[in-house]
């Protein structure tokens, strides 16, 4: 919402400057062409609450109020129509976690990316023997063999900066969770990464959110409801974790924080730079703006979702 009611304050602008200059009609055509493209994506999406079940049964999702869910297949088109990644970046997704006052347009809001990674079973006996700032280290001297590939591949190369919350494994609910702070060439503001893994029998429900450092707060303020919502069901659940027939994963707890599982080199990079588009508006002024318009829809038509089975809205279980 706050992008949108940017976006429009800008198009008030613009109009009152048409008058001074002419040239600037067209800034005014590609704001109007966004924000019904904006209207248009909203009025198609279907959000979840409740009780919600996912990877065949295996994970249970319970979104209360004050958050809202997007399943696999509108989760995709976010993640490549709309903030411009890769096909194979959205294939194994399952749905998307939302704050109930944001969504994909929204620059200063955040979202949790939810995906099943089925590795097996985590051992967790390292979780309180592992030094998280030497591990901080290790990850930092890693950057200078996977930043020449990632720059070979068109991308930024990336700095971890530090923890923005340090690792934390908590035994009883097998839940772990951890921040980092990541820089992206010379982009700024920073990227907040944070993670979420909740261990399984046959593996781990990750809950990934993507955003700029700046929404910190709002992402810790809502941590501890958001380890809540995604659960194993009966069964599928750590204890039920039978060693006679059950695989167990080549990672452990500090394999899964050094982030060794399903690196994907465009990922981050992607993220980071459509939180950097809606930054760049601030900073530049109408201008850039406008140019970014033209750019936009000189690339590519802007596509028009809807959904072949929309998904109904459930209400929270009583």
């Amino acid at each position: 919402m706050r992008t949108f009611l940017y976006l429009a304050g800008l198009l008030l602008l613009a109009a009152g400057l048409k008058a001074a200059d002419p040239v600037d009609d067209s800034t005014v055509m590609h704001a109007k062409q966004y924000l019904k493209y904006v209207d248009s994506v909203r009025l198609a999406t279907k959000y979840q609450t409740g009780i919600i079940h996912l990877a065949d049964g295996k994970i249970e999702m319970n979104v209360p109020a004050g958050f809202r869910f997007l399943d696999a297949a509108q989760s995709k088109f976010m993640l490549t129509d709309i903030w411009g990644n890769p096909p194979s970046v959205a294939e194994d997704i399952l749905g998307m976690i939302f704050p109930a006052n944001s969504d994909a347009f929204d620059s200063s809001g955040y979202a949790f990316i939810v995906r099943f990674d089925s590795i097996g079973f985590v051992k967790d006996h390292d979780a309180a023997k592992i030094n998280y700032d030497d591990l901080l280290k290790s990850i930092q001297k890693d950057e200078d063999e996977t930043n020449p590939e990632r720059i070979k591949n068109g991308y930024e190369p990336i700095h971890m900066v530090g923890w923005a919350a340090t690792p934390f494994y908590d035994k009883e609910h097998k839940v772990l969770h951890w921040a980092k702070e990541l820089k992206f060439g010379e982009s700024t503001p920073h990227t907040l990464n944070y993670e979420v893994r909740v261990l399984g029998r046959q593996g781990v429900l990750n809950m990934n959110a993507v955003c700029t450092m700046n929404e910190l707060p709002m992402v810790k303020a809502d941590i501890d409801k958001i380890l809540q919502i995604g659960k194993f069901t009966k069964g599928n659940t750590y204890a039920d974790f039978d060693p006679k027939i059950d695989k167990i994963a080549a990672w452990t707890i500090g394999g899964l924080v050094a982030g060794k599982v399903l690196a994907k080199v465009g990922f981050f990079a992607i993220i980071a730079k459509y939180a950097a588009v809606f930054w760049k508006f601030i900073l530049l002024g109408l201008a850039a703006v406008g140019g970014f318009f033209r750019n936009m829809f000189k690339r590519k038509k802007a596509p028009v979702y809807t959904p072949v089975e929309p998904v109904e809205e459930t209400k929270e279980e009583e």
